[in-house]
């Protein structure tokens, strides 16, 4: 079997050091094209500053895990390029989001704020709360010192999904930042006399990028589309 291309976006940050030897690994994948601003990293066929500078028979599909500030031009070169996108880059605007679906119409992305099994698993559990009644809710979670958006994409896609399950409004999740923390996430539901709390817990950085390799191996056989971490749960 021929592994598949795969262009790094970001390749020496803290989940391209993770995610490089997941590709290494894969039996499907193999990691051939880099794309860093600074710095050096050994290990791939390509290395380029720009991920303009890759030709579409270079890479059959790209992981994106850089910042907000060159989403715009990665998700451009992707379309251009006519290969899928797999992007865990949290705190993009509303603009962006838009972007996300325009581009999607030409070519297959998956965009998630967690690319966590878990945290999709936490997702799905959150309909067990539809229907409670005389219940209060809140989001809390907890992240690294350097983590920049404030409360964290994951708990942003929580809170929506609650939203629309327990049909009321609910406060905005409540972000706490220390340590090195990779990332804890809490729903509560607080009645006058009984709590539930879901929690989500992630033990090391390397489950995100488990997640995304397993998004990318499947992202590579589907049509033009917008998808998220619950489609690869499905299959």
């Amino acid at each position: 079997m021929n592994k598949k291309h795969i262009a790094l976006v970001g390749a020496n940050g803290r989940m391209g050091k993770e995610i490089y030897p997941l590709l290494i690994a894969s039996s499907k994948l193999k990691p051939t094209a880099a794309v860093i601003r600074t710095g050096t990293i050994s290990g791939f066929d390509k290395y380029v500053t720009d991920i303009g500078e890759l030709k579409s028979q270079d890479v059959d599909a790209i992981i994106d895990f850089s910042g907000v500030e060159s989403f715009d031009h990665i998700l451009k070169s992707a379309v251009h390029l006519k290969r899928p996108l797999v992007s865990g880059v949290t705190g993009i605007s509303d603009t962006q989001k838009g972007l996300l679906k325009k581009a999607s119409q030409t070519i297959p992305i998956l965009w998630s704020a967690n690319m966590s099994l878990g945290v999709a698993t936490l997702k799905k559990a959150i309909h067990a709360l539809k229907g409670l009644e005389g219940f209060d809710f809140q989001i809390e979670e907890l992240h690294h010192n350097k983590k920049k958006d404030n409360p964290s994409g994951t708990a942003l896609m929580l809170q929506n999904e609650l939203i629309e399950v327990v049909n009321k409004k609910v406060p905005e999740p409540v972000g706490i930042r220390g340590g090195g923390i990779f990332g804890v996430h809490k729903i509560y539901a607080m009645a006058d006399e009984e709590l539930l709390v879901f929690e989500h817990t992630a033990l090391n950085r390397s489950v995100f990028a488990k997640g995304a390799v397993k998004a990318t191996e499947w992202i590579l056989e589907q049509p033009p589309g917008l998808y998220s971490m619950d489609d690869v749960l499905r299959g």
